[in-house]
């Protein structure tokens, strides 16, 4: 692959957790597998440059069609994507964040392999908490990035859903209740991950923007499951549809 650590060059003392060692885009993918990460920069991006390895939390800088792109690992829940976004937002200058991820589908009518857009993010988490609100924060995307995602995936031919997702602290395989995600079906959530939450919040807390898509790897109602092929072939999709969104010229944000 193209992507290499051997760079050198003065970019700043970094935060606890990224210290960079090339510079790191405006627009940042997000997949939680740092291992992704580096595929995601092999594939994707031309030039790509090892801008982070702290922990092992991979972090690359390329172009995309002469765009400037960084693609890092956020890990798993909420703590993690929490850390890594705010790092990203506050301390390099990243505008807009993009997590790439996989998600439990819970429509009767979802494939696996579509693609889920967050137009929400409802949680079990007590992470909004820290903001002092005395209520409870509807964390949302931002407006403008949604309709460029909608827009890539349509144009790309795509099949795709928008609609409210959940994101739970507990990875539902090992929850002590069984399909725990049932209540959150009933109120018309579409699909549930592990990140999206902290992402929007921070990102509104600092002012940034932020979207979540999601490849649909199971479907709970049907008991399906990607195999790592399938897998492999969505995911890249995703990643074209999430890029596509993000160049210069499409819908105001």
């Amino acid at each position: 692959m193209s992507a290499s650590g051997d760079q050198s060059g003065d970019f700043g003392p970094g935060t606890p957790h990224i210290r960079p060692e090339a510079p790191v885009a405006p627009q940042v993918l997000m997949p939680g597998d740092p291992a992704r990460a580096e595929y995601v920069a092999g594939r994707f991006l031309e030039g790509a440059r090892l801008f982070n390895r702290v922990r092992g939390m991979l972090g690359f800088t390329g172009g995309y069609k002469g765009m400037p792109v960084s693609v890092m690992g956020s890990g798993m829940g909420i703590p993690s994507m929490g850390i890594y976004s705010q790092e990203l937002f506050d301390d390099f200058g990243v505008e807009r964040i993009i997590r790439v991820g996989t998600c439990g589908g819970y429509r009767d009518d979802m494939e696996l392999g579509d693609l889920v857009l967050a137009q929400g993010s409802s949680t079990n988490s007590n992470w909004a908490s820290q903001y002092g609100l005395g209520g409870t924060f509807s964390a949302l995307p931002d407006y403008g990035m949604l309709e460029e995602a909608v827009a890539a995936a349509r144009r790309l031919g795509r099949r795709f859903v928008v609609g409210n997702t959940v994101c739970l602290d507990q990875f539902s395989k090992y929850h002590h209740v069984p399909r725990v995600w049932e209540p959150w079906v009933s109120m018309g959530i579409v699909a549930g991950d592990m990140e999206a939450y902290a992402l929007y919040c921070n990102a509104a807390a600092l002012g940034k923007r932020a979207l979540a898509m999601f490849t649909v790897s199971d479907l709970r109602i049907k008991g399906l499951h990607m195999s790592a092929a399938e897998r492999e072939r969505a995911l890249d999709s995703m990643m074209e549809v999430a890029l596509e969104s993000l160049l210069p010229g499409g819908l105001p944000g």
